[in-house]
């Protein structure tokens, strides 16, 4: 397993001369579910630390949300993996990345097959049998960086959705 960047290289490789913020979010009982039934795929967690991106814009200087950064370390045969995910406001992922990877490289899928998830919202199409293609010998890498971008997708989503009505 190998270590490809550190959570501060990923975050100036994604957002240069952005100003990039970091916050916490505890989903609640309600929210969790919902994610769960969107993403299809079990949470990692119900603690999120989205990280926000802002960049000043040049005519009134007020900030604009360039993106927000997701982490999440995920299980993908027996040894973990690490990615980050930008997604844009309108919920559409901007950036996949493999920031560690424990498991032999040899089950490391090439960077065009993350490339797929590039401009991807949360929908039908976000899907090995669909509109992603695995790569043969990483099957079970290509389902789990899969699952994770329709879960952070999904978290994003809820997360950005305000207060989910009472039951």
């Amino acid at each position: 397993g190998r270590v490809f960047l550190t959570l501060e290289e990923a975050l100036k490789a994604a957002f240069p001369g952005c100003e990039v913020e970091r916050s916490t979010v505890f989903l609640s009982k309600k929210q969790k579910k919902r994610a769960q039934e969107l993403s299809g795929a079990p949470l990692v967690s119900g603690i999120i630390y989205p990280y926000t991106a802002t960049k000043r814009d040049p005519k009134t200087g007020e900030p604009v949300i360039v993106g927000t950064a997701y982490f999440e370390t995920h299980r993908v045969r027996s040894l973990r993996e690490t990615m980050m995910f930008v997604v844009s406001d309108e919920g559409k992922i901007q950036r996949a990345e493999v920031l560690a990877f424990y498991e032999p490289l040899d089950y490391l899928p090439n960077a065009r097959f993350y490339a797929q998830f590039h401009g991807r919202k949360l929908d039908e199409e976000l899907s090995l049998k669909r509109g992603i293609r695995s790569v043969t010998g990483c099957s079970l890498s290509a389902r789990a960086a899969t699952n994770a971008a329709r879960r952070i997708l999904s978290i994003h989503q809820v997360v950005h959705a305000g207060p989910l009505p009472k039951e």
